[in-house]
């Protein structure tokens, strides 16, 4: 079957990059049947041992079971969420119960559960180094967690509720999918796309032309509600029409609803949280990350949604005074603030940030700016190599090295949208780095650029650079983690925490360093103007009142959803009606500033790892803000610093615990003025 079978052969590519020019959707099933019937059997053999329970004998043979498997998993997975073709989703669909319930053979198997708590109860015993006897207690708590202290009747009813969890998840993110695909706008005479840029109207005529609509402009959507045409379009009925297409995502009837689907994952995960003795998911999830109660992320979301509130009103009546003043004056809707944030901020700063992006060619924001901060902070260079292919086309394929040329793994860049992708931008592994396997890292960047027609430039919007740089960050650190274990490898790391190098990544957007090498003009190669840069830099805290509050009311549904206790889960929820007492509560129900994502498009908690997390942005963010403030007084961009910060926070991986991690690189505990000054949520 090996022979047949490219997914059951290490692969003969560099650093076990996947062979994806061989591989076949057919591959992947069949696949995925050995590599569960092989972990399988080596789980068994670490229960089977009769000797009494050892560090090497049980934990050193459970990190080095599933090696297949992985590889396999990140193979596939980053196909699925990439180029998820329909024979793909067909494939995810089949292999979400079975992923669950393998798992969870694993997780909930009492004798493996038993041998672990022995050691756990012996640590103090044992002589293990530091990474080892976190691991000890990680995988002891981590089971725990997971229900292996349950009965065998209580075990039967969580695997069912995991494998059910497991398909409706997969069919939220299909049915999302879909729907953007379906809403994507149509405009059939360009005048109405008035104030976008050649550049846009390009990759709009040619995201019509692969529609097959010759002749018209199609406007895709984002994950988010928002869009970024929305702050140049002077055609307000076109704005509401892309809008309204964002926010009826997943709640139009048919067979793309998704709030039928939200209803039943928020019920069943009430019932698991009360079966695994919790009083909702939310204390669940919170009660094995950083925060440790739902309480204290309440009490952080509603300390910020007050003064967040109280900003973007005030923002709002600046917007509204400018419309006043116009032939024909109207009341501010949510498809307004955008286009009048720019008038405003012209008005305020003398800025269009929109007349920005002829300095923001794709190609040279990441050499010059993403790549070239981390050589100069981190010593790493790195080539492109173009006789390596990765699973699309469009993906680009980077050589990593460190600066004595000693080889850190691959970064691949997937930067373009298209139908087949799922909305947003990530970072995923296809290879984790681990001492105990031999392997190196290989990590991938997803972006949803809009693509422009052949032989037209990517001129990017400031906030596709700030994704480029934020995700550039989460890559950083998978590729600079450096462990033994497999359990720690890359981003492993607790979910509140995981942001936080990507968002640190963000400050070198405009450091002048860094700025002045990748902001050039793309014609003339001129920098950004001086005056510009200024200005740019004084309107950083600007809007920030309708970001923050955006924001926070998403982290707010969240919560909202998922502190429900089993028995208020299982009533018959109306969605809309939930949202707006959600919202309402926390004073985030403005209609002006509609949350970043509603329940039926928000796949980060409903498809993805941020259930009862979203928060996870925020709280990172603290840290981020206060890592900036100590760059900034500690000389900035300079290769000690960087490496002070890659030794102790991104190399250690999930190794050892994040905030003992930050104590070690800060000298204390992180401080939230920063971020309250930065937001400007300040008293």
């Amino acid at each position: 079957m090996a022979n047949d079978n490219p997914l059951l052969s290490p692969s003969p590519l560099p650093y076990g990059l996947p062979d994806y020019g061989a591989i076949r959707a057919e591959h992947y099933l069949p696949a995925f049947e050995v590599a569960f019937a092989e972990q399988k059997s080596e789980i068994r053999a670490i229960t089977l041992v009769r000797s009494m329970p050892t560090f090497e004998n049980t934990l050193v043979a459970l990190e080095s079971s599933g090696k297949l498997l992985g590889e396999i998993s990140r193979t596939f997975y980053t196909v699925s969420s990439a180029d998820a073709t329909p024979e793909i989703q067909e494939i995810e669909e089949q292999l979400a119960p079975l992923m669950s319930a393998h798992h969870d053979s694993i997780e909930l198997d009492s004798t493996l559960y038993r041998r672990i708590r022995t050691l756990h109860e012996q640590v103090d015993d044992l002589d293990l180094d530091p990474e080892q006897r976190y691991l000890v207690e990680r995988r002891f708590r981590e089971m725990s967690h997971a229900g292996a202290g349950l009965d065998d009747t209580a075990k039967e009813q969580l695997t069912a509720l995991n494998q059910r969890l497991s398909t409706l998840t997969t069919t939220f993110e299909k049915n999302l999918l879909r729907d953007t695909n379906d809403l994507a706008v149509v405009f059939d005479d360009v005048t109405d796309l008035d104030g976008l840029s050649g550049g846009e109207l390009s990759a709009a005529a040619q995201a019509a032309a692969d529609r097959g609509l010759e002749g018209k402009w199609v406007i895709t959507l984002t994950l988010f509600t928002g869009h970024p045409y929305l702050s140049s379009l002077t055609n307000r009925a076109s704005r509401k029409r892309i809008l309204d297409a964002s926010r009826a995502r997943g709640s139009r009837g048919g067979e793309n609803d998704n709030r039928g689907v939200l209803r039943e994952i928020v019920k069943l995960r009430a019932e698991r949280a009360a079966l695994l003795g919790y009083d909702s998911h939310a204390a669940y999830i919170t009660s094995d990350q950083t925060a440790g109660s739902p309480e204290a992320v309440h009490d952080l979301l509603r300390r910020l949604a007050v003064p967040a509130g109280r900003n973007a009103a005030r923002e709002q009546a600046a917007l509204q005074s400018i419309i006043d003043a116009e032939p024909e004056p109207f009341p501010l809707e949510a498809h307004d603030w955008a286009f009048y944030t720019e008038k405003v901020r012209a008005a305020e700063y003398d800025l269009d940030r929109s007349a920005l992006r002829p300095w923001f060619e794709a190609e040279r924001v990441l050499q010059d700016g993403v790549f070239h901060a981390a050589t100069e902070l981190y010593g790493v260079t790195f080539e492109e190599r173009g006789d390596l292919a990765a699973y699309h086309p469009e993906t680009r394929v980077f050589e990593v090295r460190n600066a004595d040329e000693s080889t850190v793994g691959l970064f691949i860049l997937d930067l373009y949208t298209r139908d087949t992708k799922r909305g947003g931008a990530w970072m995923n592994s296809i290879v984790s780095q681990s001492r105990l396997r031999g392997t190196q890292t290989i990590v991938v960047n997803n972006l949803n650029v809009p693509k422009p027609a052949a032989g037209q430039p990517t001129l990017l919007t400031l906030d596709e650079v700030t994704t480029l740089f934020h995700e550039f960050g989460h890559a950083l650190h998978g590729l600079f983690a450096t462990v033994t274990y497999p359990h720690f490898a890359g981003t492993n790391v607790f979910r509140d925490f995981v942001e936080f190098p990507s968002q640190v990544n963000e400050m070198w957007i405009y450091w002048p360093e860094i700025l002045d090498t990748y902001a050039r003009h793309v014609d003339t190669g001129e920098p950004l103007p001086r005056d510009v840069v200024e200005k740019l830099r004084a309107s950083e805290a600007f809007n920030q009142g309708f970001a923050t509050s955006e924001y926070l009311a998403a982290s707010w549904l969240d919560q909202a959803w998922h502190s429900l206790s089993a028995a208020a889960a299982a009533e018959d929820i109306d969605v809309a009606a939930f949202e707006a007492a959600a919202l309402a509560d926390i004073g985030l129900d403005n209609p002006a500033v509609p949350t970043r994502y509603s329940s039926t498009y928000f796949a980060h908690v409903f498809s993805g790892g941020y259930s009862a997390g979203y928060y996870s942005y925020i709280w990172s963010e603290v840290l981020d803000a206060d890592t900036v403030e100590w760059f900034r007084e500690n000389g900035g961009l300079q290769r000690a610093n960087g490496d002070r910060f890659r030794e102790r926070l991104l190399g250690v991986g999930g190794s050892k615990d994040p905030l003992a991690a930050y104590r070690d690189f800060r000298g204390r505990d992180a401080d939230i003025q920063p971020l309250l000054e930065r937001r400007g949520l300040a008293a």
